[in-house]
């Protein structure tokens, strides 16, 4: 049996020009992750990140915090949805939501993110629930293959919530409700036997449950 850590990436850089690069916060975040698992003596006899810059830079952030590097096989089926073109395509060239209203932005998001799994979502071009959902438990399978024991994998809300919606047998909308619950450098832990998948815990961050970490918390 295999255990399975997912890891969603640290704080992105929500409202710049180029919000795939972790703030300073998410290097934090990240680092303070890598501090945990050093801690606790924790080795991975596999890794595993999605091709994005957050994904890439979250890895690193914990390889320095574990004071050792982390050498990830890259796997682009991890990578997130675009939610630019989900928003694009629900409000159909309308205006996009300020990028300084959180609050806006994701309720509009979540509309979004509804009509897309309904697979109801017109509008501009944007990938498909159904080819999204495939890709995911694509790389869930590759992660579950061979005879690596503890596997990190480090990837988006997206893909985690795909994941655990699939093991935990939710409807497809339960991925959006899970998404939008999930934190930077939240942990999800499973356990892949050869048939089944189980969840043991999900969207945990002892790491930050720290007094002077107040703040910390963040889900964007």
């Amino acid at each position: 049996m295999a255990e399975l850590i997912l890891v969603r990436h640290g704080q992105a850089s929500f409202g710049a020009d180029d919000y795939d690069k972790l703030s300073e916060l998410g290097w934090r975040q990240s680092r303070w992750l890598g501090e945990y698992f050093a801690e606790r003596g924790a080795a991975f006899d596999r890794v595993l990140r999605g091709s994005m810059r957050r994904h890439a830079e979250t890895l690193q952030g914990i390889a320095e915090g574990m004071g050792k590097p982390l050498e990830g096989g890259e796997d682009a089926r991890l990578n997130e949805y675009d939610s630019y073109s989900l928003l694009r395509s629900h409000l159909k060239g309308g205006a996009m939501p300020k990028s300084d209203d959180r609050r806006e932005h994701f309720r509009i998001l979540r509309e979004a993110m509804y009509q897309w799994c309904d697979g109801t979502l017109a509008g501009a071009p944007h990938e498909p629930f159904a080819e999204f959902r495939s890709r995911v438990l694509a790389a869930l399978a590759a992660a579950r293959s061979g005879s690596a024991r503890r596997v990190l994998v480090v990837s988006s809300g997206g893909p985690i919530s795909t994941i655990l919606a699939e093991v935990l047998g939710m409807p497809m909308r339960g991925v959006v409700d899970l998404n939008l619950q999930t934190r930077n450098t939240g942990i999800t832990e499973l356990q892949a036997g050869a048939s089944r998948v189980h969840c043991v815990s999900f969207n945990n961050v002892p790491h930050l449950d720290r007094p002077e970490r107040a703040g910390a918390l963040t889900y964007s």
